[in-house]
């Protein structure tokens, strides 16, 4: 298995090579997948990797799916937060419950957080020149969602190169498995670069 560091230098040349055409869409959309254990590295490492991508030219903007998870929660109307507590309060240890009742939140056709916070960051950037999105702290998105669906969904709107770091597993040329816990996930359009 190779290291995050080895993983990344492997992304790294594929961005200078620049996008390939492929059969499941040309979105510059690459994931840099590495084993859930090792998330607290690729951490560690973000930092001195933008740093690395910044000196090959890229303009590098990040984006943390845990932020704009916190925020949607936050940002929620009172009455909705209010409830949320109150089951908590009622039943502490009702996981279950709490995830779906948070997780509904996040997907509802109507608000979608994610989809609508990732949309607003590639307009925003649309045109730039060597401009790069990188998107950390997916994490955040268990188990209310997956990446795949929301990268289907923007599907056309990626003009700028997009990459995901992504902890989970490869399964076969399409498919990733969030987390290594959760079944494999065929939504998932882009290049897979690592585990």
């Amino acid at each position: 298995m190779p290291s995050p560091d080895e993983t990344f230098e492997t992304l790294r040349k594929r961005l200078s090579d620049g996008p390939v055409l492929r059969d499941t869409g040309d979105d510059p959309v690459y994931y840099l997948v590495f084993d859930a254990e090792q998330m607290l590295e690729v951490k560690r490492s973000t930092d001195r990797w933008v740093a690395s991508l910044e000196l090959d030219g890229w303009e590098v903007e990040t984006l943390s799916i845990a932020q704009v998870v916190r925020d949607a929660f936050q940002n929620a109307p009172d009455v909705l937060r209010d409830i949320w507590l109150q089951e908590e309060k009622d039943d502490p240890l009702d996981f279950e419950t709490i995830s779906d009742t948070l997780g509904s939140y996040l997907t509802a056709e109507d608000r979608k957080p994610v989809d609508q916070h990732l949309r607003r960051r590639l307009k925003a950037l649309e045109g730039e020149e060597n401009a790069l999105l990188l998107i950390k702290d997916l994490e955040a998105l268990h188990p209310y969602a997956r990446i795949g669906s929301t990268e289907s969904r923007l599907q056309g709107e990626f003009h700028v190169p997009t990459v995901i770091f992504y902890p989970g597993d490869r399964v076969g040329e399409y498919s990733l498995r969030f987390l290594g816990v959760h079944p494999g996930d065929g939504n998932y359009r882009s290049v897979h670069i690592g585990k």
